[in-house]
């Protein structure tokens, strides 16, 4: 173990503080409305009087910025690269919402040096006065993406009906099960015709992970295909602020009240910010 990560490991010893609430948002391919789904999960959220902090941490194609319509001046890679702290570069929307720009082009964390890292976690730590954080992840099971998924309390995973969609979904909760024993994984079935399609897939889902993977995962809910979604990521705004009463609005508002009427007996005590620092710094330190 380095100096710099004991370094860590001695500040996130003391006291218990407030725990946080860190969602990952991941899927095993891309295209399947991951981000979406993680912007206007959290707007939703919100709405229910919870701070949310979105970080967008696909480093290599970070694009909440886009359809939230913002031109950031920093991103994560200032953050890494010692230039600004964390608070300086969080973003204010006017959803409701915070976030965090990505530093698109870093392939992975795993190939930066060690005090980037170091920057980005002690960073992570400044995020103390939200509620719930939500990590949107790169599609896929690269370091990147586990190291933020494992790290997290919770990780909803987004599928499409479409079978190579359902494959990659799979893909990534054996990439989990390698490395997790226990983790708390919940599915959203995004684009969806009707809630039989929807029901379908989350049981060949639910039921494969747990026929051959012996893994838990729990079925979140559905959003249906909606046409106003495109209308709205043309006009670089999330759809549940474009058309509140429209069908995948309302979807995602059924999913974040889901998501806050969890009890304590379905979902274990949150690690917190400091928890997820921590098993950031363990996964890149072993």
């Amino acid at each position: 173990m380095t100096d710099q990560a004991e370094e860590l490991r001695k500040m996130m010893s003391g006291p218990v503080q407030y725990q946080q609430r860190v969602i990952a948002v991941t899927s095993g391919k891309g295209g399947v409305g991951k981000t979406n789904v993680a912007i206007n999960l959290g707007i939703a959220l919100s709405r229910y009087k919870k701070k949310v902090i979105i970080m967008d941490a696909d480093l290599g194609l970070a694009n909440v910025n886009v359809i939230l319509g913002k031109i950031p001046e920093f991103n994560l890679f200032h953050v890494m690269k010692g230039l600004k702290k964390m608070r300086d570069i969080v973003i204010t929307t006017n959803y409701g919402i915070r976030f965090i720009a990505g530093a698109s082009g870093f392939s992975q964390l795993a190939n930066l040096t060690e005090e980037s890292r170091m920057n980005l976690v002690k960073g992570l730590e400044e995020l103390n006065d939200a509620d719930i954080i939500i990590i949107d992840t790169g599609a896929g099971v690269s370091n990147n993406v586990l190291s933020f998924v494992l790290a997290a309390d919770e990780v909803i995973i987004v599928t499409t009906p479409e079978p190579t969609a359902i494959t990659d979904a799979y893909g990534i909760i054996k990439a989990i099960s390698a490395e997790a024993s226990n983790p708390e994984l919940k599915l959203i079935v995004n684009r969806v015709k009707s809630v039989v399609e929807a029901r379908k897939v989350s049981e060949r889902v639910v039921n494969i992970a747990s026929q051959f993977l012996n893994m838990k995962v729990n079925y979140l809910g559905f959003v249906f295909e909606d046409e106003i979604i495109s209308q709205a990521v043309i006009r670089q705004m999330p759809f549940i602020e474009f058309d509140a009463r429209a069908r995948a609005s309302l979807c995602l508002d059924h999913l974040a009240q889901r998501l806050l009427k969890i009890t304590e007996k379905e979902f274990r005590e949150p690690k917190g910010l400091a928890g997820f620092v921590k098993s950031i710094v363990d996964f890149y330190s072993e």
